[in-house]
C-alpha cells in the first residue's frame, strides 16, 4: 500500500501516518520528522532548514527532496509507505512520481485529513513540544496560510487524477482512522 497523507498542519497528519504505517505494516515517512532530525543534528541541511521553519515557511523543494529521497527509495524497497508532509507542492508531486516511477510505486491514494483552521490552531496551540520551532504561536498563522496558498491546490492535481480522498480529521483519532480504512477499502472495490 502507498499512500500519502496531506492535511494543514494540525490535521493529524503525523498520528494517522504512524496508525495507517502499522495497520498496513509499512515505512512512515515523515518529511517534517526528517526536516526537524536535520535541525535537532546541526546539520548543515539542518540549519539551513531551521529558518524556514521558524517562519512558518515551506521549505524550498529541492531542500525537502533531498531530505526525503532515500527514506521513499528504502520505503519503497519495504513494500509501500505512507508519506506524511511530502509532496506538499504541485513541483514536489511532480518529483515524488519521478523518485517512484523506476519502481512503479506511484500512490495508491492521498489521504485529505480535513479539518477547520480553528481546530487546527487549537490543536497546534495545544502541542507541549518546545523543540518545535513551528508551532510557536506567532508562526501557527503563517503555516496555515501557507497550507492553503502552496499545498491546497494539490487537492485538485489529485482529485484530477482520481487518487484523492477526503476524510472529516476534526474528530477523534480512531474515528477519523476507520474512516480512512473505510474508505480504502471502498476504493478497492
Amino acid at each position: 500500500m502507498r499512500l500519502v497523507l496531506l492535511g494543514a498542519p494540525g490535521s493529524g497528519k503525523g498520528t494517522q501516518g504512524a496508525v495507517l504505517a502499522a495497520h498496513f505494516d509499512i515505512p512512515h515517512v515523515s518529511s517534517g520528522e526528517l526536516l526537524r532530525g536535520h535541525v535537532a543534528t546541526g546539520s548543515e541541511l539542518g540549519r539551513r532548514v531551521r529558518t524556514f521553519l521558524a517562519h512558518g515557511e515551506l521549505v524550498p523543494d529541492d531542500l525537502v527532496v533531498d531530505v526525503v529521497r532515500d527514506a521513499i527509495a528504502s520505503a519503497g524497497d519495504a513494500g509501500g509507505h505512507v508519506l506524511d508532509g511530502f509532496p506538499r507542492t504541485l513541483a514536489q508531486a511532480k518529483c515524488a512520481f519521478d523518485l517512484a516511477a523506476p519502481t512503479v510505486a506511484i500512490a495508491d491514494a492521498v489521504i485529505y485529513l480535513d479539518v477547520p483552521d480553528d481546530v487546527a490552531r487549537e490543536r497546534l496551540t495545544g502541542r507541549a513540544q518546545t523543540d518545535r520551532v513551528d508551532d510557536a504561536p506567532a508562526v501557527i498563522e503563517q503555516r496555515l496560510e501557507v497550507f492553503h496558498a502552496e499545498t491546497a491546490p494539490l487537492l485538485r492535481f489529485y482529485e484530477q487524477s482520481g487518487l484523492l480522498v477526503t476524510v472529516a480529521a476534526e474528530k477523534p483519532v480512531d474515528v477519523v482512522t476507520a474512516a480512512i480504512l473505510d474508505a480504502l477499502t471502498e476504493r478497492q472495490r
